[in-house]
C-alpha cells in the first residue's frame, strides 16, 4: 500500500484505518494511536494527529463525544509534519505532497466521480460522489503575491497539489450531496 492508497480510501470511503464518522474518541485512539493533541471547546473536541484532524461533538441525548468530521491536512507534510505511526505502518512513508491528478485517477478507478465545486481562485474544491468527501486543491500557490515561488522549490506548494481532504456529513447536508 502507499500514501496514495490512504488518500483514496479517505476520499472514497470516509474512514481512517477503519474508523470514521460516529466513532468515539477511544476508537480513534485505538486505531490511530495515542500521539495527538486535543483542543477542547464548548461541546466539541478537535483531535490533531498532525496529518489527520478529527472533530468530535457531544451527542445531546447521550452526552458522549462522537466523530462528526475528519480532515486530512496533506499540506502540512511539505512543512515537516508527520503521518501518525499507525498510518506509516499501514501505508508506508508519506511523500511531502500528493498531486490531485494522481488522486483523482485513483478515485475514478474505484467508480466514483470527482465533481468540481466553486471556491475562491486560490483553491479548487471537488466533491467525491458516493462518499461526499471534499478535496481541496491548490490553484494559486501565491494568491497574495508575497514572493517568488519557484516550481523546483520542494518547500512550497504547487498548482495541482492536494491541500486537504474533508469528510463531514453535517456539512454535506448543508451544501447538498
Amino acid at each position: 500500500m502507499s500514501d496514495l492508497d490512504f488518500y483514496t480510501r479517505v476520499a472514497a470511503r470516509g474512514d481512517v484505518l477503519g474508523v470514521g464518522v460516529g466513532a468515539a474518541p477511544g476508537a480513534w485512539e485505538a486505531a490511530v494511536g495515542a500521539d495527538y493533541l486535543d483542543d477542547p471547546g464548548r461541546g466539541r473536541l478537535r483531535r490533531d494527529y498532525g496529518l489527520v484532524e478529527v472533530l468530535f461533538s457531544a451527542d445531546l441525548a447521550e452526552g458522549a463525544l462522537s466523530c462528526d468530521g475528519i480532515s486530512v491536512q496533506a499540506h502540512r507534510l511539505i512543512h515537516g509534519a508527520c503521518a501518525p505511526p499507525a498510518l506509516v505502518r499501514a501505508y508506508g512513508e508519506f511523500r511531502p505532497r500528493v498531486r490531485f491528478a494522481e488522486l483523482r485517477s485513483a478515485i475514478v478507478a474505484l467508480g466514483h466521480e470527482v465533481e468540481p465545486e466553486d471556491l475562491p481562485k486560490d483553491v479548487h474544491r471537488y466533491r467525491v460522489s458516493g462518499s461526499g468527501a471534499r478535496i481541496f486543491v491548490v490553484e494559486d500557490p501565491d494568491p497574495y503575491g508575497d514572493g517568488p515561488h519557484g516550481v523546483c522549490d520542494p518547500s512550497v506548494h504547487r498548482t495541482g497539489d492536494v491541500w486537504a481532504l474533508s469528510v463531514s456529513p453535517g456539512w454535506w447536508g448543508r451544501v447538498g450531496r
